[in-house]
């Protein structure tokens, strides 16, 4: 069977934030052999952190799932976890494909790369932690140097 290297975006932003984010990775530690994993971050302008901020991670490891399938399992720990389907609102834990190997995918339920991952800093600084040198397959630069272009960069903090 073919493994594929995988990269997961993880966030939450309701109850106890850093256990759900725990949780999420052991879960998902079923499903992916899990290489490396991110520090947590928060969007904290001006160093003010909200009780509802998003604490972000990522991980990324091994599978030899397929793209879908791994989406349905990861939506799977998502329900289990509580998480309702609302798009935008507040959830125990959100977790994303941002790569799958160099794949890229667009299909009604699933877009690899994620989609707006070039613009998204709470993605962008975790993943540059863990694989700077990452290059995006749709837009021929690295994680850092796609973190260098974001414009806010300098909100997202290492949580304490």
């Amino acid at each position: 069977m073919k493994t594929s290297t995988v990269y997961i975006g993880l966030g939450s932003n309701l109850g106890d934030r850093v256990a759900n984010l725990r949780e999420a990775v052991q879960r998902l530690s079923a499903i992916i052999t899990i290489e490396k994993a991110s520090q947590l971050y928060v969007a904290a302008p001006l160093g003010y952190v909200r009780d509802d901020a998003f604490i972000n991670a990522v991980v990324s490891g091994k599978t030899t799932l397929k793209p879908l399938d791994l989406l349905e399992m990861m939506q799977a720990i998502e329900a289990a976890m509580g998480r309702r389907p609302v798009q935008y609102g507040p959830r125990p834990i959100d977790l994303d494909i941002l790569f799958y190997d160099a794949v890229q995918i667009e299909t009604r339920k699933l877009t690899i790369p994620h989609p707006r991952l070039a613009q998204r800093a709470f993605v962008l600084k975790p993943l540059a932690e863990i694989a700077p040198n990452l290059m995006h397959p749709v837009h021929y630069y690295t994680v850092s140097q796609l973190l260098q272009d974001a414009e806010d960069a300098n909100q997202v903090q290492i949580y304490a």
